[in-house]
């Protein structure tokens, strides 16, 4: 069964009431893999929404996110205020399976006003904070003798600097996978930068690894330890 007939009676069979349905994710586009999965974004008039689920469906894993439309601006609002909202982006390349009374053309519309607009605009303070965190693991990682250390600190590093390449360019940020589609088109070739220097790491070169993300942290002001300062809250 082809993706979009599987989605469709994933939808008729959990929810044969909803209002819309969209197929999201990597299995609608020219990325599909044999491990990809359905997601599927459904909207209610009401309960048992908002749930998200993962289950198999014949040969098809699914992940499915059920909301009303008042929870899924609820949920998408949370998300964007973080920069990372697969919600948004299910439904802005997504495909409208189908739409009765009009809701999916609606969230739809909004949600490729919102990709296209962008993500908020990241706080100098939150940009200071990734530079500190950045420099303390570069500290650690030339400090490190130990393989097993190496290996995490590397690679939290290459995870962190690109979070922070994003950041800096104002894109919108991502996980897994989607941090290195992410950095596709903010930071040509950092990705596969930072893929080589990791594995340079593992074989005892930390230089190339270090070049890298101080180059990147170049773009934020540099490392940063000496006057950093975070007040707390008071109990």
């Amino acid at each position: 069964m082809d993706p979009i007939h599987a989605a469709r009676a994933v939808v008729d069979e959990r929810h044969s009431d909803a209002r819309a349905a969209f197929l999201g994710g990597s299995v609608v586009t020219g990325r599909r893999t044999p491990t990809s999965d359905l997601d599927i974004v459904v909207l209610l008039h009401g309960a048992p929404a908002p749930y998200r689920a993962s289950f198999r469906h014949d040969d098809w894993p699914v992940e499915l996110f059920v909301h009303t439309e008042a929870s899924w601006y609820a949920y998408v609002e949370r998300e964007v205020h973080k920069r990372r909202s697969p919600l948004l982006w299910m439904c802005a390349d997504g495909l409208l399976l189908f739409d009765i009374d009009g809701v999916g053309a609606r969230l739809a519309a909004e949600a490729r006003r919102l990709t296209a607009a962008g993500p908020p605009t990241v706080s100098a303070e939150e940009i200071d904070d990734r530079r500190y965190a950045i420099t303390d693991l570069l500290d650690d990682l030339s400090g490190s003798t130990d393989q097993g250390e190496r290996l995490f600190i590397a690679t939290e590093l290459a995870r962190r600097t690109g979070e922070l390449a994003l950041a800096i360019g104002g894109s919108w940020n991502g996980g897994g996978k989607w941090l290195a589609r992410r950095l596709e088109s903010t930071a040509p070739g950092l990705s596969m930068r930072l893929h080589h220097a990791v594995r340079e790491v593992l074989d005892g070169q930390i230089e190339p690894l270090l070049d890298v993300v101080d180059e990147v942290l170049g773009q934020a002001g540099g490392r940063l330890w000496d006057g950093y300062k975070r007040g707390g809250v008071a109990p």
